[in-house]
């Protein structure tokens, strides 16, 4: 479990940001959540747990719209769903593959601490041959992941 109090502070605002911008109240949202209203304010608190990740952790980010698993990327440094997260169909989900590579790229970069552009490249190279033997991207002409400033 992530015992960084910046991570848990980060989480907290998050949680407490979400709240505020569907217009309810903490003993609201802990209703909606199945918990107490005290364990919504000690979420948003921001505290670092005495021992284990709370239960209520992941009933509370539910009832905020929070895909599974959003509570511990946020806690692991990715933005808070509703601050670049959005839900798309399954059918309008189309990307050709330079554009999925950018994207997978970019998040690697932000995943990564020591690698080095050419290993993220590779990285993202091997994730992109694996969804066209899946089938879930199209066979290119070999697209390469981007090169440009923004990706690397």
């Amino acid at each position: 479990m992530n015992r960084d109090p910046q991570s848990w502070a980060r989480l907290g605002h998050a949680l407490r940001s979400a709240r505020e911008a569907r217009g309810c109240t903490q003993a609201e949202l802990g209703e909606l959540a199945g918990v107490s209203g005290r364990s919504v304010q000690d979420a948003e608190a921001g505290t670092v747990p005495k021992s284990r990740m709370p239960y209520t952790l992941g009933r509370i980010a539910a009832a905020l719209g929070w895909p599974e698993g959003a509570v511990d990327a946020v806690l692991d440094g990715a933005a808070p769903p509703g601050e670049g997260w959005r839900d798309v169909p399954a059918d309008q989900g189309q990307i050709d593959a330079e554009r999925l590579a950018g994207i997978m790229t970019n998040a690697m970069v932000r995943a990564t601490e020591h690698a080095t552009a050419a290993e993220i490249r590779a990285a993202t190279k091997i994730a992109l041959d694996e969804l066209r033997k899946q089938g879930l991207i199209a066979e290119t002409d070999g697209v390469q992941p981007s090169t440009n400033q923004a990706n690397s």
